[in-house]
């Protein structure tokens, strides 16, 4: 769908096809209801730049040093920066600033599992025990032990989230179950043994994440059902869900053509489904997917055939050719496609088209 800018109102003006107040008074009545979503300027990356620096001095890059408050100081401390970011948010909101208060949102939810695990080491939980017995683990090493920092950070990140409503808070709640499929493999399969994993444990671990991901794609899926604001709620679902669903595909590996055919089909899916929600993030691993099936047919099946690069060629430009006759028929035809659809799944893919 194009996109309006005042330029273009500007220039219609210009034509005398609605004169300048006309266009004023639109341009304002479409900056009223436009999408709240982030836009790509300096404003917003210095937002979300300072915001990845204090989520990842929270998370990715906490050090040593930490560990000579012992446990109820990194509590206490915690406790405090949770407080300075939950009055930011409140503060952002009340300016009408909706990014800055989603990230300092998320800011929130960052400090639960580091407030947790300096509870738990406070209470002498774990300190002696491998890979959870120092902070910066829990983003290093799967342990199932950390998942009682992932269900605290998934209640509370729910609770604040009902409270800020905001697209970004998501972001620490999908990497949070991105992580929690791991550690929770590790708890049913190897809890006593974190380092031992044999061919029959890897095997599960695999299909525990394809099976999670799932999971967590139609969670998305719901929340992207639900959705009535202009606000996207099911990216980070999406992102990740696809992330831990596609990787437990990709690591199953099987050398049998029937096998690499399925992984084919599944991403060519995938593919079409990005298609049909109009949702890029689909398409991007769909992608990939194809690219690495095809990558293995040419080393391996047809790695002696000179064709395959010919056909390969033939088929990228029939693609090509099949999207400028879609490009051409693509309002008769998903206006009849839709029709087919329930009625819930209508409502969205309008919604995402006008996003879009």
């Amino acid at each position: 769908m194009p996109r309006i800018e005042r330029s273009h109102l500007d220039a219609a003006a210009a034509e005398q096809l609605i004169s300048t107040e006309q266009a004023e008074a639109l341009w304002h009545f479409l900056e009223q209801r436009a999408p709240a979503g982030p836009r790509f300027d300096l404003t917003h990356v210095l937002y979300y730049l300072g915001g990845m620096l204090a989520i990842g001095a929270m998370s990715l890059f906490m050090n040593l040093g930490w560990e000579a408050f012992g446990g109820w100081g990194i509590f206490f401390i915690a406790l405090l920066y949770f407080g300075v970011a939950w009055k930011l948010a409140g503060r952002f909101e009340r300016q009408g600033l909706p990014v800055p208060s989603g990230i300092m949102g998320a800011l929130c939810i960052v400090l639960v599992p580091l407030a947790t695990w300096g509870l738990q080491h406070a209470l002498g939980f774990w300190v002696d025990a491998a890979h959870a017995d120092q902070y910066r683990d829990y983003h290093l090493a799967i342990d199932w032990r950390w998942i009682t920092l992932e269900l605290a950070t998934l209640a509370a990140g729910s609770l604040m989230l009902w409270r800020w409503r905001a697209p970004f808070m998501l972001m620490p709640i999908a990497v949070t179950l991105w992580y929690l499929s791991m550690d929770l493999a590790m708890l049913l399969v190897s809890p006593d043994n974190p380092g031992s994993w044999d061919g029959a444990a890897w095997t599960f671990r695999r299909w525990f994440s394809l099976s999670f991901g799932a999971v967590t794609i139609l969670l998305a899926f719901w929340v992207d059902l639900r959705n009535r604001s202009p606000r996207d709620f099911s990216f980070w679902l999406y992102l990740f869900g696809l992330l831990t669903f596609w990787g437990g595909l990709s690591l199953l590996g099987s050398g049998a053509l029937s096998g690499k055919l399925i992984y084919l089909a599944i991403n060519l899916g995938l593919m079409a489904i990005g298609a049909l929600l109009l949702r890029r993030t689909f398409a991007v691993f769909g992608a990939i997917g194809l690219m690495l099936v095809l990558g293995d047919f040419s080393r391996h099946l047809f790695r002696d055939a000179w064709a395959f690069p010919i056909v390969l060629s033939i088929l990228g430009l029939a693609l090509i050719r099949l999207g400028v006759w879609w490009q051409h028929h693509e309002r008769a035809l998903s206006d009849r496609l839709r029709g087919l659809l329930p009625a819930e799944l209508r409502e969205l893919l309008e919604r995402r088209s006008a996003a879009n």
